[in-house]
């Protein structure tokens, strides 16, 4: 006969959340390998000793992990979760009775007292620290990558920034970003101008979201950030984790932040890093060299003449006398130096060309001039490193952080912000990369 299911007629369970944790559960990993105590004490100056008690920061940060972990970006739709979930609610350490914070009260502590204690970063460096005892970072070896995000900001509310100003100007009061950016620009025009290339401003900003980049490196042009990551080449975990706007001259410098802060915190100091050609500029593999770093980076040089004139090739250098010497034997010595470019620029004597009969083969200029840049010495030292095993070796393992920004896309589905302002973007990426390192610490530390 056909059966029928009965409405429980029980008014009292014996019911254990434990229980009901599978016990290969990906988050019961991870509560064995995840230790946050030592936050606690970090956190009390961000909380009054009056009043009533506020949510445990414990609870808000684990809260945040498992949206991250599981795609879950939506505020309201994570609270909804882990009250629903009974793995969540475990890996929160909430019991069965236990109210789950509502979205107004999760939303005020995360961007009120998280944004202001830089807490996130310390969760990040907590995981970092543990994937480092269970022996998962080598520590010799380096890879170096960026990838865009799109920020949340509508790609049509773009103008240029003093049309952008117009309308901020009419408005009484704007919005947390905006004001983040503003008090950018006075920082900047307060500081002394610092060396080196000079960048123009941008033709258009985003009127919701200014500090965010124009970039045309996926496709459409789109308002974006950047997420860098440096990862350790034997497992592939991430050492650090920095947001930039989207603008490829921002790659080296978010590297260089990157190399130093991780050398403070974990005294991580790579043998070598691996990185594409967008990072082989001469300054910075001058940089790389200083600290003793193999920089394992295809060199990044300029356009040869395609003309059917002389390469530079053809012309000998000098390194003692600062000067080349041409085909024919001229001398092209040193006329000036350029240093904001970090270019010096040598030419012969105007009679050598005038009377010479291969000026034809060589330049259609009165003169031939040639350029060296300050930084050859370390862009010849990268060429001769390209040819040797080891540079092909890490060549191959620095895929592993293209593998890193796949599985943030794909398995995560991070392309879009939620937050706004580089802040908001910091944020997001830290929480991200530290839902990536616990996955692959859940992995591979032993039981």
């Amino acid at each position: 006969m056909m059966g029928r299911q009965a409405a429980p007629e029980q008014l009292f369970y014996r019911f254990r959340v434990e229980d009901h944790v599978p016990a290969d559960h990906l988050l019961r990993k991870i509560d064995r390998l995840l230790d946050l105590g030592s936050l606690r004490s970090e956190l009390a100056a961000l909380y009054s000793h009056t009043g009533r008690p506020s949510i445990d920061p414990e609870l808000m940060i684990r809260m945040l992990l498992v949206g991250y972990l599981y795609g879950v970006r939506s505020e309201r739709r994570l609270v909804e979760e882990v009250h629903l979930n009974l793995a969540y609610r475990w890996f929160c350490q909430l019991g069965l009775e236990d109210s789950v914070p509502d979205r107004s009260t999760f939303s005020k502590n995360r961007h009120g007292r998280f944004a202001d204690g830089d807490i996130l970063r310390r969760v990040f460096e907590i995981v970092v620290a543990r994937c480092m005892t269970a022996n998962l970072v080598a520590g010799t070896g380096a890879a170096v990558d960026g990838s865009t995000i799109a920020a949340d900001a509508n790609r049509d509310r773009r103008a240029p920034p003093e049309a952008i100003q117009d309308v901020w100007a009419g408005k009484d009061a704007v919005s947390r970003p905006v004001q983040a950016y503003l008090d950018q620009l006075a920082a900047e025009d307060a500081k002394a101008p610092e060396p080196g290339p000079k960048h123009k401003p941008p033709k258009a900003i985003s009127e919701t979201d200014p500090q965010a980049a124009w970039s045309l490196k996926d496709g459409p042009g789109r308002f974006s950030y950047e997420t860098n990551y440096l990862i350790d080449d034997a497992h592939g975990i991430i050492i650090d984790v920095e947001a930039t706007p989207a603008r490829l001259s921002q790659e080296i410098v978010a590297a260089k932040t990157m190399l130093d802060r991780s050398a403070e915190s974990f005294g991580f100091t790579p043998k070598s890093l691996a990185a594409d050609k967008s990072y082989g500029t001469g300054p910075f593999l001058a940089w790389l060299m200083d600290l003793k770093i193999a920089p394992h980076i295809p060199v990044l040089d300029r356009k040869r003449q395609t003309d059917g004139k002389y390469t530079r090739d053809a012309f000998v250098y000098d390194s003692e006398a600062d000067s080349f010497t041409c085909p024919q034997g001229a001398k092209l010595k040193l006329r000036s130096v350029h240093l904001d470019t970090r270019v010096k620029r040598y030419k012969p004597p105007a009679s050598a060309c005038r009377n010479c009969l291969h000026k034809a083969s060589c330049t259609d200029a009165p003169t031939r001039s040639l350029v060296r840049l300050m930084d050859e010495e370390a862009r010849e030292h990268v060429r001769a490193l390209a040819e040797t095993d080891a540079f092909a070796a890490s060549r191959a393992k620095r895929k592993k952080v293209e593998m890193l920004f796949a599985h943030l896309k794909r398995n995560f589905g991070f392309r879009r912000l939620r937050l706004r302002g580089i802040k908001g973007a910091a944020e997001e990426f830290l929480l991200a990369a530290t839902a990536q390192n616990l996955k692959r610490l859940a992995k591979l530390a032993p039981a």
